[in-house]
This record gives structure tokens, sequence and C-alpha cells, in this order.
């Protein structure tokens, strides 16, 4: 968090200087950046040759929250946020999308998690925005969660602060902007989608130890061999570019170890012991699938063998996952025509998808009677005509209902 003076917004810079060497200093704490952005940006933007201006930063923020949630839910989180400006409101518009595409693309192909991406409801646009562009993701106990954001400001900010460029015309025009952003809820939302009662499942391109070997001996013969063998096959993984770890610690068991190490979501285990060394293979044991079915058994130390392997199952593990994520999500969506079959679906904990075309009022209503929100508008939208479900009239789209976090 950085530390400014309380009246730095107001102040010039020598202002500024001069207050802070006669002052005491303070923590000064901030929802967004919107604000102070727009500040520097009405410095830095004169003409339309400074566009498009864009930052990106990692701060830390509070909100008030009236119930905390590790990670889901805190008062104080650690975010990604960017803010542009540009000449046009198509260069708006497209850099909104591009950026929820940035967070779609991270979500399937890094976290495995299948998020459905769309745009939020009036009601549920952030302050400010024109429109609201949005990922959502199904946790495990089926509520949703809004991984990121991306927002097309329009010219509200630009008004209010006087945010203006020379245009090749020599006309004075406000800038158009967006704003966007991931947190630290995103760890959240990794480990309420893939972990389970043994703790923590980590998708291997996420994971900052993707193979966990473990070395097992009784005597120190066998402690020998075992361990010439394990720093050998940590030196082969490590030069393939594979995250690797040894735990050699001899405070706790194996089977100790091997817990320890499926709780921390690992996704894979490689056992070796005196066996293992003298028939030069190892043991390698998958996290998404616990016990015997998820161990191959006598796999070659020959390098290219065994670095062939865990590739391979690191692949299998990501695409897993997100098969099962994928499947879980699928599942747990119910197509709607009627108020009460929402009502129903969301009382069984599923979320709900329907046509959509009632009022604000009506969407509070919903709110307020089921304690499930309009998620979003999905991008992806079935074909033909649609009656919303609630009103009876035409709709233009599906919306999908749910309760949130």
């Amino acid at each position: 968090m950085l530390k400014v003076s309380v009246q730095s917004l107001r102040l010039s810079p020598l202002e500024e200087e001069r207050n802070l060497r006669k002052s005491s200093w303070v923590w000064q704490v901030r929802p967004t950046s919107e604000t102070i952005v727009n500040h520097m940006f009405t410095q830095w933007i004169h003409s339309y040759r400074d566009l498009p201006l864009m930052i990106n930063q990692w701060a830390n923020v509070t909100r008030w929250e009236m119930r905390t949630k590790p990670f889901v839910r805190t008062l104080e989180f650690l975010w990604q946020e960017g803010h542009t400006a540009h000449a046009t409101l198509e260069e708006a518009e497209k850099e909104a999308l591009q950026m929820i595409d940035v967070y779609k693309k991270f979500a399937y192909e890094q976290a495995a998690i299948p998020v459905i991406v769309g745009r939020k409801s009036r009601a549920e646009t952030f302050a400010g925005a024109i429109r609201t562009y949005t990922i959502e993701a199904m946790m495990g106990d089926r509520k949703a969660l809004q991984a990121g954001t991306s927002h097309n400001l329009g010219q509200n900010f630009s008004r209010a602060f006087g945010t203006q460029f020379t245009d090749e015309n020599g006309q004075r025009q406000h800038v158009w902007q967006t704003s966007w952003a991931v947190s630290t809820r995103f760890v959240g939302g990794i480990i309420m989608t893939h972990g389970d009662d043994a703790g923590l499942m980590l998708p291997p391109r996420i994971a900052p130890i993707q193979v966990i070997v473990v070395p097992i001996w009784k005597t120190a013969d066998e402690k020998n061999g075992v361990m010439n063998a394990v720093s050998s096959l940590k030196d082969v993984l490590h030069k393939a570019d594979i995250r690797v770890k040894i735990d050699d610690t001899e405070q706790r068991t194996p089977g100790w170890k091997f817990n320890f190490w499926e709780m921390k979501g690992v996704p894979l285990r490689i056992e070796v012991g005196p066996r293992d060394v003298a028939n030069e293979s190892v043991v390698v044991s998958r996290r998404d699938i616990r016990g015997k079915p998820g161990k191959d058994f006598g796999i070659s130390m020959e390098p290219s063998v065994l670095v062939t392997h865990i590739k391979s199952r690191l692949e299998e593990i990501q695409t897993s996952l997100l098969q099962r994520a994928t499947s879980f999500r699928d599942s747990n969506v119910v197509d709607v025509n009627s108020y009460n079959e929402l009502k129903e679906a969301i009382a069984q904990g599923k979320w709900a998808r329907g046509p959509w075309s009632a009022s604000d009022a009506e969407e509070v209503k919903v709110k307020e009677e089921t304690g499930a929100t309009i998620r979003c508008f999905p991008f992806e939208q079935p074909q033909g005509q649609k009656k919303c479900f609630m009103t009876g009239n035409p709709a233009d789209e599906v919306a999908i209902f749910a309760k949130s976090y």
C-alpha cells in the first residue's frame, strides 16, 4: 500500500512536497483507482498522439464487507488492475472485450476453470461504466464467483475529471476509457473449483511444484543409494523445465509426506525406494486420481522415458481437471421457462438459465425472493425466438441467475 499525503490529490507536486515536509504521513486506502488514474490522465493526455494510453498496476485495495471469507470476500486484497484511455468509443469497446477474452483464456487454459463469459445486467454494471463484462465461475458448492471483470467506462469519468485531448481536427474531445481487473479472489476460485476432501488440487500449469519426489529408505546404505537416484531424477526433470522438489526430511514417515503433499495439491508424486533403485524404475502417483488407480508402477528412470511420461501425465491432469469442472458446471445449470421453475432451481442450489427482458425492479424482486442475481447475459446465446419467463414478453437474450459470494 502506498504512503501518501491526505491532500496529495488536491495539490500541485511542489505544494505536495512542501506539505509532506511539514506534515505527518498517513495511510490512504481506496476501493479502486478510477479517480486517482483520471487525476493523472488529465496531466498526461493532451493530444490524440498521446492515445491510446494504457497502464497496468498491482495494488492493494480495500472494500467494506459485512461477512468476510478467505480470498473471495476480504476487507483488503491484492489485484491487477488496468486502465486505458482511447480516442473513440469503438477503440474502448474493443479493449474491454479483448481483456475479458484474456481473462477467459487464462481461466480455461491455465487455471482449468470453465468460466461463462458475458455482459452484466444494468443493475450489476460497475458504477460509472456503460457496460461491464464478466467471467463467472461455478464453485464446488455451486455458488457463482465473479472471477474477473472488464468495464467500458465510456466518457463518464473523463467528463467528471475533464480528461480531454485535442483531436486531429484541432477540436477538444473527452477520452473514452476502460478498466479491468482480476484479484486474489481467483486463488479462492482455484481452490473451490478443484479442491476435494483431501485438500488442494492444483492444475499443473500453475502449480509452483509440479512433481514432488519422496525417497524411501530404512538403513543408511539404502539412503545413500536412494538419494543418489532421486538427485539424478531431479536434475533430469529440472532440465526438462518441470518444477520439481525432493522431500528428504527425516522427521516424517513416507505416508505422512504423501498425505502432506496431496493436501498441498501437487499434481504428481514420484516414489523411490531401494527396490525401485535396483530395478531402475519409479512409481508415479496422480493427485487427481487417488489410490491405486492413480498410480503408474515400474516407470523407467531412463531420462527420455521418464520426462516423456511425466509431461504426458501433467497434460492429462490439466485436461482432466477442466473436463471434470465443465461436467460439474453443465450438470448444474438448469434451463427455465417460468419464474416458479427459476425459484425451484435456485432452491436446489443450481444455476438457472432463461430468457429475460424484464425490468430492473423485477430483477430486484428475484434477488429479494430467491437470493439469486443475474450473473450475466452469456456471449453464447441460443438461436430462435424467446419469451421472457418473468413477463411473457419477447426476449432477445437468455440470462443466468445464481447465488454468489
